[in-house]
């Protein structure tokens, strides 16, 4: 398996298996061609440095997971940089493999790399199983997390 950055040509791979999950469905458009407000957000995502959109892919060079970190740096922490990891997911048939836990490694070292002091992410209250996951990884539900849609 290889982690890689994204490509254009992944984005129908990465919404096709966005849209499978339950809460992506109702959300996400996916058709083929996909809708041009994706490949708007790529350029956005890939014109933005601090932005990273990974993809993994089998011996066979599909597309089976995805995630994207974003590195944010701030004034606490000495100047410190966080990374927020968002949109994971895998395939529905690579499920209970462990791949998300190659994925978690592998976003250690990248952000090691970086010079992240901090990981954090987020998980819908829907997803119980997901929230397990990222605390058997030593994630810790240390704050408590507000949104405001606009």
């Amino acid at each position: 398996m290889k982690f890689r950055l994204a490509t254009k040509e992944d984005l129908p791979a990465i919404i096709k298996m966005i849209s499978k999950d339950k809460l992506g469905r109702l959300r996400e458009d996916y058709q083929s061609p996909l809708p041009k407000v994706y490949y708007d957000a790529f350029e956005r995502i890939v014109a933005d440095s601090n932005q990273e959109l990974t993809v993994l892919e089998n011996a066979d060079k599909e597309v089976i997971g995805t995630f994207q970190l974003s590195f944010i740096p701030y004034l606490t922490f000495q100047g410190g940089i966080r990374c927020l990891v968002e949109n994971v997911w895998v395939r529905e048939d690579y499920t209970g493999q462990g791949i998300g836990q190659q994925m978690f490694a592998w976003i250690k070292v990248r952000a090691t790399e970086k010079g992240v002091h901090l990981i954090q992410l987020t998980s819908d209250k829907q997803r119980p199983e997901a929230i397990r996951f990222y605390e058997k990884l030593g994630f810790k539900a240390s704050h408590e997390g507000l949104k405001l849609h606009l």
